[in-house]
Parts: structure tokens; C-alpha cells; sequence
């Protein structure tokens, strides 16, 4: 590693055990990857100290508290050290319950009462307490060019595609220790030539709604895995709530990371700057054959038709998707056979209540819950055995998780099986 003066003083201990704990880390991290340097990053995304309480037992001998947890765990400190205040910009993603809906998610007043203090500790520590997989939506929107520590797949592939930031998809430690030490290790994603496009994609059918992107999100996925794909053809109505559909889907199916869409995104101005030269790799079609079957696989895990529970909100709803979902829902009830959930962050559900949007989605049957979604916290209604979803992430995810039935499908078949405990879903 080549570290400059400021860094080497962080690893001799003069900014205080906790930050030398965190560039150690960075150090041993950066060493296993490759790297031979660090960039500076002041926009890290994270869980960092936050724990269930069997994690915490699991440190008793330590303490048992955040403090034990961010030094052992985050850290992988041989030696618990006091935290100090975050240095950098840090955010705090999902986390394990609905702060005022938890009873009906079946979460216990212990575990309630964990989440509460967890969240008072990340405050004090100076850390952002979005609770959401979707920080662009809640505040935090990086510049093109800006290097980042994200966690959270769907964000991740937002932030590098959509964006033009920089992040691999890091994980707990990672981000925990570059909230402390403003630094990652200068590798994949925050280097140019990492960033071309390796596979070239073909869109030849309409792409238009959120469900066509979703479809296309997991065809792109799973065709060229975990590399980046380059999309070109029948591409409409490029919204940031399609984006956010599209990447979570590629990141599901395959492991997507970046993205580039021709004339759409910021760094595919045209073939030559998204391969950076010449085209290259494999060359996939999207076709009505692949819409087709792409549709059959999403739903191949669905049977009765009998819907008990509707989960809207993977990633989180915008404020658009919710003032949708309530325009749907408006003048109907949810099906007394049926649970409605609605997934949010907490900045959101603010402006959703003040639009009034919270008031009928409530009045119908619906719950607008923040925080968290049904495979994070894996909590459903008691009793689910068929789930409706406008996610394809949530179809690749929940129903192996829990071992439920899934159908996939438009927003407003999702909003029909809610008020009819049917499922009457079928390629648009």
C-alpha cells in the first residue's frame, strides 16, 4: 500500500484507537483486494454498530452494547476502543422493523426496545438515520465522479449507472471503517477502465412501464451475471423509479453492479464510450421470446390463486409510486382475506402524509411502513402462504426465504389481488 502522511498518522494511532482500528481494516482489505492506494470518500452507506440482541450476547464478555459490536464485529478489533463521532458523511440503510408498526410485524417489545437504542447510538454517533435502500430518494444524491461506500445492491447499481458516482458493493466492515477513516481502497469501480461496458444488449420489444423494466432488469441480470452490460434499442421513458426497477432486478438475477443505456446514462454517449473502443464480449437479444419467458420464470413459483398478502416497496416506493398505489386504491378495501403492505423510507412516508396519501391508503386497508421490507426483516402477515409483487428483486427473493408462492406482476394487478384476494395477473 502506498499511504500518504495523513494516513500513515491514522494507522499509528494519532486520530485515536478507533480510527486506527478502522485503517487497519482498510489496510488488510485493500491488501487482500490489490489495491495500492485509497481514495477519499466523504458519502458512506451503511449499517454500521446496529445489531439484533443475540449479537450483542454473542459480545457479553465485551460489554454486550454498541460500542462491543462496532469495535468486534465492524471493526474486527482485538480490543473493544471507544467510537467517537462519524468523521465522514455517513448514512444508515435498512433497518429491522417499522418504528411505530412493529407489533404488526410481529417483532417483540425486546427486540422493539434493541432497535431503540441501536438507533439512538447511530444519531449520536453523527450518523444520517435514513433507514432506507434507497438513499437517493431520502437526501443523499452523490455528484458524477464522486467516490462513495454503499452498501445494498439496488443502490449500488443506481449510484455507478444512473449517477455516474463511484462504489463497489461494499459490506459492513468496509463501510463502518471508511466512516471513520474517509478512505476505500482505489479499486473496481472507482478506476475508469473498470467501468466499460463488457456485453452488449439488444432491446428489441418496448420497454416502457416499471413491470417492463423489471422484466428487462432480470433478463439483463441473468444473462451477463456480474458483469456490465451495454443496453441499446427500444428503451422508453427512462425515470428514475424505472432505473431504480431495472437495476435492483439486475442485481438480483445476475450480480450487476454498473450499467450503461445508450444515450441514457451518464457514461454511454455511444458505443465507442461505454466499451471504451470497440465492442466486446457476448451480444444478447431481448426479444418476445425473452420477455415471454422471462415473465414464466418470475411466475413459475406461483400456483393458488389465492392471494393473502400484497408487498409493495422493493426498493423502497417514491413518493410518485405511492401516489399511484393510492390512486389505485382510492374508493376501494383491501380484502378482509388479504394484507396490504406498502415499503418506504421514513423521509418519504413524511411527504406521502403530508400529500394526504397516507390518509387512503389507510382508510382502504393498506399500512405504509418504513424502515425495512418483508426479506430484510423477514416479517409477512401470519399465516402467508401466496404473495403478490411489482418487484421482480422481491419475486427472486421472498418466496425462497420464506417458502411462499409468488406471482409477479403490474402495480395495479398487485392493487386488484389486494382488494379480491385473487390473483388475475397475466402477461400484459
Amino acid at each position: 500500500m502506498k499511504l500518504t502522511d495523513a494516513e500513515k498518522a491514522m494507522l499509528d494511532g494519532t486520530e485515536g484507537a478507533a480510527v486506527q482500528k478502522a485503517m487497519d481494516l482498510l489496510v488488510r482489505y485493500a491488501d487482500a483486494l490489490g489495491a495500492e492506494d485509497f481514495v477519499y470518500t466523504n458519502n458512506i452507506a451503511g449499517v454500521p454498530g446496529s445489531s439484533p440482541k443475540w449479537v450483542k450476547e454473542y459480545y457479553a464478555a465485551d460489554g454486550g452494547d454498541y460500542r462491543a459490536v462496532f469495535s468486534r464485529f465492524d471493526l474486527d478489533s482485538d480490543e473493544v476502543v471507544d467510537i467517537p463521532r462519524m468523521n465522514a458523511f455517513s448514512c444508515h440503510l435498512q433497518g429491522g422493523m417499522d418504528p411505530t408498526l412493529w407489533q404488526d410485524q410481529g417483532m417483540t417489545e425486546e427486540a422493539f426496545a434493541n432497535f431503540t437504542s441501536d438507533e439512538q447510538e447511530v444519531a449520536g454517533h453523527g450518523i444520517q438515520v435514513l433507514k432506507t435502500c434507497t438513499p437517493y430518494l431520502a437526501g443523499n444524491v452523490p455528484v458524477m465522479g464522486e467516490h462513495c461506500a454503499w452498501m445494498e445492491s439496488s443502490a449500488v447499481v443506481f449510484n455507478n449507472s444512473v449517477i455516474g458516482g463511484r462504489t463497489n458493493c461494499e459490506g459492513r466492515e468496509s463501510t463502518s471503517a471508511a466512516m471513520l477513516a474517509n478512505r476505500i481502497p482505489n479499486w473496481g469501480f472507482h478506476r475508469d477502465e473498470f467501468r466499460k461496458g463488457q456485453h452488449l444488449v439488444d432491446v428489441d420489444v418496448p420497454v416502457d412501464s416499471i413491470y417492463e423494466w423489471g422484466m428487462l432488469g432480470y433478463f439483463t441480470g441473468d444473462a451477463v451475471q456480474d458483469a456490465i452490460p451495454v443496453l441499446r434499442g427500444d428503451i422508453q421513458q427512462p425515470s428514475l423509479i424505472r432505473h431504480k426497477h431495472f437495476g435492483a432486478a439486475a442485481a438480483s438475477s445476475g450480480g450487476v453492479e454498473m450499467y450503461h443505456m445508450l444515450g441514457i446514462t451518464p457514461e454511454a454517449k455511444d458505443l465507442e464510450t461505454a466499451f471504451g473502443g470497440k465492442v466486446r464480449g457476448d451480444h444478447y437479444r431481448y426479444g418476445a421470446d425473452e420477455r415471454r419467458a422471462v415473465y414464466e420464470r418470475l411466475n413459475s413459483i406461483g400456483s393458488s390463486t389465492d392471494v393473502d398478502y400484497v408487498m409493495l416497496g422493493c426498493p423502497h416506493y417514491s413518493i410518485e409510486q405511492i401516489a399511484e398505489a393510492a390512486r389505485l386504491l382510492e374508493g376501494r378495501k383491501v380484502s378482509p382475506n388479504c394484507n396490504l403492505w406498502i415499503f418506504t423510507s421514513r423521509a418519504v412516508k413524511t411527504t406521502a402524509e403530508a400529500g394526504g396519501y397516507t390518509e387512503i391508503l389507510r382508510a382502504a386497508g393498506a399500512k405504509l411502513m418504513t424502515d425495512t421490507c418483508s426479506a430484510i426483516s423477514q416479517a409477512v402477515p401470519p399465516g402467508t402462504r401466496v404473495a403478490a409483487l411489482d418487484s421482480a428483486k422481491q419475486v427472486h427473493y421472498l418466496p425462497a426465504m420464506l417458502g411462499i408462492e409468488g406471482w409477479y406482476g403490474t402495480t395495479a394487478e398487485c392493487i386488484d389481488a389486494a382488494c379480491t384476494g385473487k390473483w388475475d395477473g397475466r402477461l400484459q
